[in-house]
This record gives structure tokens, C-alpha cells and sequence, in this order.
């Protein structure tokens, strides 16, 4: 079956934020490239699912049976040779809740916790907001590509008792390789350092790359791991609020599951758990030409930058469907240059200010849209006139 991903669907009037900019200061007139949820229809397994269960009329409460943790972990042996067990998993309303989860359930107020930026901003949020302490281990971007200071990030984990992983990267587009991955678990090994690994966007990955489960390097880094996934980005679900957590650690586990108890939490919603199943189950053709759509979109953008606006260089993602601009040579201040976008351009995108220190004179585009889209997007851009722009 061939899906269509060049359709264009109206997404007003129907609670998204991402295309509801008064909720967020914005002028009603741009165009949202923000948030990270795609402008694509869940796959039609998904919607008859879902249909399905609606149609029996009764959501009382509900838990995964066996069934489900068959599917879920039949999908991760089969894409990352990662075979998750049915004790293992924790399901919650998404994965930044259970980074806070975590983060109380493993650490104290005033404990350092790490994290690389520029990187998902709740990360900064959920440190802060917890009371522990800020530790970061800022990236190096050289020759257009984003790598790890090992020398400070072993400084910082010496200070910590939590490291906050991002694979593949957001927004920097990195989908970590082994040695890099490996270096670091055996830095938090030897420190005591436990691990969260963000792995939300692990099926977008672009040829020549793998994305490799942090837990399934070997045995020690899989006892010292919080495992976050979640099928809400790659099948577009994050309004149905399901994420699995995996711990294959029964101590880490059932601290986790404590204090998940103590946030007043408890069964996951059905309808999250039908969408994931059938996703799991039925989705993985739609996903692979969904991938070879996003390669085309993300060639498409280079082309476009560098034939029409190469004052705006692409960081070019490894993975994840998000590109991260590199716009310094503008002349403007990060907020500025937002403010810029938004109020000249008519385009509403993440400014990279928001994702900690690196971050600023860059934005991030969301580019899981229709080409035409996309198209209208870089116009806008591009007729901003950016000479007068950095004026």
C-alpha cells in the first residue's frame, strides 16, 4: 500500500497547540513549525484501532496484557536486537513525566544531575524544578557536526548522581555511536552514576546510521538504566499519553514505581494502549515510507538553504525529523532573531536559546510536514530579506 504524506489536513479547531498560536502570544498568521508532533495521520492501523475500541463503547480501567508485551517486544528485537521483558516496563502519560518520575524516585534535592546541551528543554525544566542542580556538559559543534567534550562531561558526572541521555539527539540531530555511548556509560559506572536514556525519536534514523539501545550495550549499563520510549512520535500519538518505561534493575524498578505510586498515577489509558499495539503490530510498513519521505524533506531543505538563504546553514541530522538551523551569520541577538522569524517571517519555529547554553543564533524546524509545506516554510524565509535583517 502507498501512503500519502504530500496531504495537506487542517489541524485547526482541534485542540492542538501547535496550530493555535494566541494560546502562545503568537500572531495569528504564522506558520507553526514548532512543537514536535507531525502534520502527518497516524497510520491506518492505528485509526481502526482506535475506532474499534471506541465503538465498544465501555473505557473502563484498563493494564497491558500479555498480548501487548508481546507486540512491544517484538518491535524492539526486531529494530534494535533489544528484547524488553514484561516486568521490565512501567507505562505513564509520557516520557517527560517519567523523567521526573525518575528523578525524584533516584536522586535528592541538591544532587547534580547532567545533561548535553543544547538539548530538549524540559530536561533544564525537570532539574530545576525538582530542586537538584544543574550540571552541563555542553556539545562541541566543529565542521558542522555536534560531538562530546569527555573531558568535561567526566568532570560533571563526578559531581552527580544522574546523567539525562538524549539518543538520537534533539535538536542537534546525533544518533550517538557505540564508542561514544559506551564511553559514557563506563564514566557513569565508575562515578555511580545513574542513567535516564531518552530514546523517544529511535525510529527516526537516517541511512548510514543505527540507533543503538543504551541498555542493551551490555549488562552493567542495562542495571544502571531508565529506559524512556514511547510510540507518540514516531506513529504522531502524543495526544493519547502512553509511553513504556523499561528498568530491567528490580532495585531502580520498584523505587521508579514508588514514587510513579506517589504522583497519584496508576492503570495507563485504553485508548493509548489499543493505538500502541496496533501501531506495534501493523505499523512498520507505513513507517518506512514515512522515513524515505523524511530523508526527501530533509533533502529538499539543504537544497533549498543553500541555493536561496546560505546565510542559514543546516546542522544535518543523523536522526529525528527535526532540523536545527544554524542562523549566527545573521547578525542578531538569539532573541532577536526569533522574534525576527516570527514577527517578519510569519513562521513560527523553536528558538534555540530555549535548549541551553549552544543554543543560541539557532532555531529548530519541524520538518514532518507535507514538502508543500515545507516549501512555504523556507519562502518565508527567504523573504525576509536578511541583509536588513542583521541590520
Amino acid at each position: 500500500m502507498k501512503y500519502d504524506f504530500d496531504n495537506v489536513i487542517d489541524r485547526s479547531n482541534s485542540y492542538s497547540i501547535k496550530y493555535e498560536p494566541s494560546w502562545r502570544g503568537k500572531p495569528a498568521d504564522v506558520l507553526p513549525l514548532w512543537v514536535a508532533d507531525m502534520d502527518f495521520a497516524s497510520p491506518p492501523c492505528v485509526q481502526e484501532a482506535l475506532i474499534s475500541r471506541a465503538k465498544h463503547g465501555i473505557f473502563g480501567y484498563s493494564e497491558p496484557d500479555a498480548a501487548y508485551c508481546d507486540v512491544t517486544q517484538k518491535w524492539f528485537e526486531e529494530r534494535f536486537n533489544w528484547s524488553p521483558q514484561r516486568d521490565w516496563l512501567t507505562i505513564t502519560p509520557g516520557t517527560v513525566n517519567a523523567i521526573y518520575i525518575a528523578i525524584r524516585a533516584l536522586t535528592e534535592p541538591g544532587d547534580g544531575i547532567v545533561i548535553q546541551q543544547p538539548v530538549y528543554y524540559p530536561f533544564e525544566s525537570s532539574i530545576r524544578k525538582t530542586g537538584r542542580q544543574l550540571l552541563v556538559n555542553e556539545l562541541i559543534l566543529d565542521g558542522g557536526r555536534y560531538s562530546i567534550d569527555f573531558e568535561d562531561f567526566e568532570e560533571k558526572i563526578k559531581q552527580a548522581k544522574l546523567f539525562i541521555l538524549c539518543n538520537p539527539h534533539n535538536p542537534v540531530g546525533r544518533v550517538w555511536k557505540a564508542d561514544e555511548l559506551i564511553r559514557m556509560g563506563e564514566l557513569c559506572l565508575c562515578h555511580g552514576v545513574t542513567v535516564i536514556a531518552d530514546e523517544i525519536h529511535e525510529d527516526f534514523v537516517f541511512p548510514g546510521h543505527r540507533h543503538l539501545v543504551f541498555a542493551a550495550l551490555n549488562q552493567e549499563l542495562a542495571d544502571i538504566t531508565v529506559t524512556c520510549t514511547s510510540p507518540s512520535k514516531t506513529f504522531n500519538l502524543a495526544g493519547l499519553l502512553h509511553a513504556n518505561i523499561f528498568i530491567s534493575n528490580k532495585e531502580l524498578r520498584e523505587k521508579f514505581k514508588d514514587e510513579y505510586a506517589r504522583s497519584g498515577l496508576s492503570q495507563p489509558g485504553v485508548m493509548g494502549l489499543a493505538a500502541c499495539k496496533a501501531a506495534y503490530q501493523d505499523g512498520a510498513q507505513w513507517l518506512e515510507q514515512l522515513l524515505g519521505y523524511l530523508a526527501g524533506n530533509i533533502s529538499f531543505l539543504k537544497t533549498y538553504l543553500t541555493n536561496h538563504i546560505p546565510k542559514i546553514k543546516l546542522i544535518e541530522p543523523e536522526g529525528t525529523y527535526l532540523a536545527w538551523l544554524d542562523c549566527s551569520e545573521s547578525g542578531l541577538s538569539a532573541q532577536e532573531l526569533d522574534e525576527v522569524i516570527t514577527q517578519k517571517g510569519k513562521l513560527w519555529l523553536s528558538a534555540g536559546y530555549t535548549f541551553g547554553k549552544g543554543g543560541g543564533g539557532f532555531e529548530r524546524m519541524n520538518a514532518a510536514c507535507p514538502r508543500s509545506v515545507l516549501h512555504n516554510a523556507l519562502e518565508r524565509l527567504k523573504n525576509m530579506d536578511w541583509e536588513k535583517a542583521g541590520a
